[in-house]
């Protein structure tokens, strides 16, 4: 991380949007945290934007969450969208589910101010099953994951606007989750400047829950 001073860890030459303190767990989680940086097209970010801006804008940012996870946000469930936004959301189902996977039936769309951060979390799984899957929008931000049960064991992805990222199976339950805050929002030695961000997520279906149900909001990033 970067308050430790370690260079970043590639798993690919060249540019990469995932480091981590070793070879070993970006190893382990190669499949299991996933960043697809440009998933978006330009036109397809600005179609999203239009269609979640009204409805966000009808709501006030919040500074508590149910459970103390979220700080200066707004939420919302979403399950009715445009037909091009649906076409995003097919290809977002596409890429980051298997064909058995059911998805929740409502998306989650949560903006953060710019002073917004997502403190550390597991997704509880009365809210999400194995695969949750973002969509990025707005402000470039850093995802840090870290194992609940070995700190010394994390991976951080660099979310860009207009990326994808994947956290399931290992990922999803051994690995807390948080997005940074402004003044931390470093991506190695890279300063990463934290703006308002809104992410799109779509998640499995929990054990147990049939398609149409829904319950409290889950705190995803």
């Amino acid at each position: 991380m970067a308050a430790t001073g370690l260079l970043a860890l590639r798993t690919l030459p060249g540019p990469s949007w995932v480091r981590g303190s070793g070879p070993s767990v970006l190893s382990r989680l190669r499949d299991a945290a996933v960043v697809r940086p440009g998933f978006l097209s330009t036109a397809e970010e600005e179609t999203l934007n239009r269609e979640l801006e009204p409805e966000l804008r009808r709501r006030r940012y919040e500074y508590d969450h149910w459970d103390a996870a979220i700080h200066g946000f707004r939420e919302t469930e979403k399950s009715r969208w445009s037909e091009a936004s649906r076409a995003i959301l097919q290809r977002v189902q596409a890429t980051a589910f298997g064909p058995g996977q059911t998805l929740l039936s409502s998306v989650h769309v949560l903006d953060l101010e710019a002073r917004g951060y997502i403190k550390p979390h597991v997704d509880s799984i009365k809210f999400c099953g194995t695969t949750i899957a973002g969509l990025s929008l707005l402000s470039p931000s850093v995802m840090r994951l870290v194992h609940t049960q070995d700190p010394g064991e994390w991976l951080e992805l660099l979310l860009e606007p207009g990326s994808l990222y994947i956290l399931r199976g290992s990922a999803r339950y051994d690995f807390s989750h948080e997005i940074l805050r402004d003044e931390e929002s470093f991506f190695g030695e890279r300063r990463i400047p934290r703006g308002r961000r809104i992410s799109v997520i779509c998640r499995s279906l929990p054990e147990g829950m049939g398609p149409g149900e829904s319950g409290q909001l889950p705190p995803a990033c």
